[in-house]
């Protein structure tokens, strides 16, 4: 057995010989080779507990136990591998993850979590159900609820080896009216005038305060005031230094603390008010990988953003992404939106008040322009808002929100998001189980996929993305299972999303706080490193290992490989020795955005090909 053999033909040798083969020689299978070799039936047996007369030879304990370490690491959880007899003819490794549909799907479910959703049990079920994401709204509850909830998402990615991503969304300014002395509010009539000013009487009929001078500052003739979520539009006719005079179009009830859009005004006003940024510190210290900020109107509100994260960020810390929550008219004036994208890390697409300060017939044209300038810039983005409202108090939702929903995926979105959905509704897990049940079905249309290869962005000259795109085209041609891209900061995952590719894009990260990041990206499906892990190699006893202890060591590409290959396993997306991965990663390891090597490589490990393993 000094030279190159094939697995099948092994698994048809008598059991004595198998036995004789194993023990007696020195041969360096790999380590899906190696499963198969085990897990045939004929030597499953060789492997039986001793019985009380009899006693193995010294080297076959050993090699049992370790056997034994290796089943029960891919079995601990219903997200890892089950092992399975194998007939001689099967050259299956394993068998697929129970819930193997859960890293099939391309688009992310962005899940907020409430009082219908803030137990451990209901988190576990989001995420079985698809949840990739799940998003802290400071707007509702405590600081410390949140971190109650933080530690209970960690816990389930800890259970399933599987990185979960954190959202955490700042509350942002609210402008509201004030008070009137009829505690039922008043009915405003058309065409007549109503002023808005800063005395503190209560109000009336006539007049009530606004105590906002920025709005009365920004407004001017002509510009358009909506109250209550645009249930009353005011016309501004006329103004002082602290009042406007207004017209009113929409007639309609008004009354205490009711909210005030402005979709005509760039206010000169902080999106952080000083409840922001205590939640954003509070944020920064427990660790949230991804920050939402609200009322953003003008690129230097991100940029306000970005320096005090800087300035606040505890040390040692993580820095988290920042998503800009596109609500207002204003994001669309001149190259507004083009630089928002670019000082970001990702968008949401926000239609709760951008339906209300934009016409609603230009909601889903704005939808599509913000999707397609941040794929065009390789950003994440969230549509978000009333996607499956009705199933708040109903276990299935209408047509017309399946449709919604249908769009958003269609349109290219990396994420679709729930709100009071998951949060407050009857029905949180059949909302998330739904939210699959549509992206699975979009997804495995014709359509889809024509959409997305005809609205592919055209590369940059860059060598990462010659990298990328031929990596794309790559396992197009040879149908395999998965793109693998290891990546220190995640750029070159964000790049291979980008570009939409037709298979899972598997991240090998350093970092789990990347690859929880990543998580919210189209088509990415991290792995989970251990605590302390830095570079990118694993040893061969800790192959088949949950979250293995990821060594730095640049001299040693089949180690990259063989990593690459266990965390496929892992993920459920190979299930023979013979299907394909395509393999990137950047030489020198460390540096990020160096992607530079495009290896394909069987399920079975970078030594084996065919079915033919070397031996060294």
């Amino acid at each position: 057995f000094d030279q190159s053999f094939d697995i099948k033909y092994i698994l048809q040798l008598p059991q004595s010989v198998i036995s004789l083969l194993y023990l007696d020689t020195k041969m360096k299978l790999s380590s899906l080779s190696f499963i198969t070799l085990l897990m045939a039936p004929s030597v499953v047996s060789a492997f039986a507990p001793p019985s009380p007369l009899t006693q193995q030879p010294k080297q076959l304990q050993q090699q049992h136990q370790e056997q034994h370490q290796l089943q029960r690491a891919t079995s601990s959880s219903s997200l890892s591998v089950a092992a399975t007899s194998l007939n001689p003819s099967d050259t299956a490794v394993v068998a697929p993850p129970k819930v193997a549909q859960r890293w099939r799907k391309s688009t992310k479910q962005v899940i907020t979590l409430g009082p219908a959703s803030s137990s451990l049990e209901m988190i576990e079920k989001l995420f079985l159900a698809g949840a990739d994401t799940f998003r802290l709204n400071f707007s509702h509850g405590s600081q410390e609820q949140k971190k109650e909830l933080l530690d209970l998402i960690r816990s389930v990615e800890e259970k399933y080896s599987h990185p979960i991503c954190v959202l955490g969304d700042l509350q942002g300014p609210k402008l509201r009216v004030g008070e009137f002395s009829n505690e039922g509010g008043e009915f405003l009539e058309k065409g007549q005038n109503f002023r808005l000013d800063l005395d503190e009487a209560k109000g009336n009929q006539n007049r009530v305060m606004l105590p906002h001078p920025e709005i009365i500052e920004a407004s001017e003739v002509g510009h358009v005031l909506l109250v209550d979520d645009g249930k009353v539009k005011l016309t501004v006719i006329g103004k002082g230094p602290s009042y406007l005079d207004c017209r009113v179009d929409v007639p309609g009830k008004i009354s205490n603390r009711k909210g005030v859009n402005t979709p005509d005004s760039v206010l000169k006003i902080s999106p952080l008010t000083p409840k922001d940024r205590s939640d954003l510190e509070y944020m920064l210290g427990i660790g949230v990988d991804w920050v939402a900020l609200s009322f953003v109107q003008r690129p230097e509100d991100i940029e306000e953003i970005l320096a005090l994260i800087d300035a606040k960020l505890p040390d040692g810390s993580f820095k988290p992404c920042v998503m800009a929550k596109i609500e207002k008219p204003s994001c669309f004036d001149g190259d507004n939106l083009s630089r928002l994208v670019a000082l970001c890390n990702g968008i949401m697409v926000a239609r709760g008040d951008l339906g209300v300060e934009c016409p609603p017939e230009d909601v889903p044209l704005l939808q599509k322009t913000i999707i397609d300038e941040c794929r065009k810039q390789g950003k994440p983005v969230v549509v978000a808002t009333q996607m499956l409202e009705s199933m708040i108090e109903s276990p299935t939702p209408t047509r017309a929100e399946a449709s919604d929903v249908a769009t958003a995926i269609y349109d290219g979105a990396d994420a679709i998001m729930l709100s009071a959905e998951s949060a407050a509704g009857k029905y949180p897990e059949e909302s998330v189980a739904m939210q699959q049940r549509i992206i699975n079905r979009v997804e495995g249309d014709n359509h889809y996929r024509k959409i997305m290869d005809q609205n592919a962005p055209d590369p940059e000259d860059t060598p990462t993305d010659a990298i990328i795109v031929a990596a794309r085209q790559i396992a197009k041609t040879i149908q395999g299972k998965s793109i693998a891209c290891f990546s220190l900061r995640g750029s070159t995952v964000l790049r291979a999303s980008k570009f939409r590719p037709t298979v899972p894009i598997l991240a090998l990260c350093p970092f789990k706080e990347t690859a929880r990041q990543l998580a919210l990206s189209w088509g990415v499906y991290p792995d989970l490193p251990k605590v302390g892990s830095y570079g990118y190699t694993v040893t061969e006893e800790d192959m088949f290992n949950d979250g293995p202890l990821i060594e730095r060591d640049a001299n040693d590409f089949d180690m990259v490989l063989r990593n690459a290959c266990r965390a496929a396993l892992a993920k459920g997306l190979v299930s023979d020795p013979n299907d394909l991965l395509v393999v990137t990663a950047g030489v020198p390891f460390g540096t990020p955005g160096a992607a530079n090597v495009i290896r394909v490589v069987p399920a079975a490990g970078p030594s084996c090909w065919d079915g033919v393993c070397r031996i060294d």
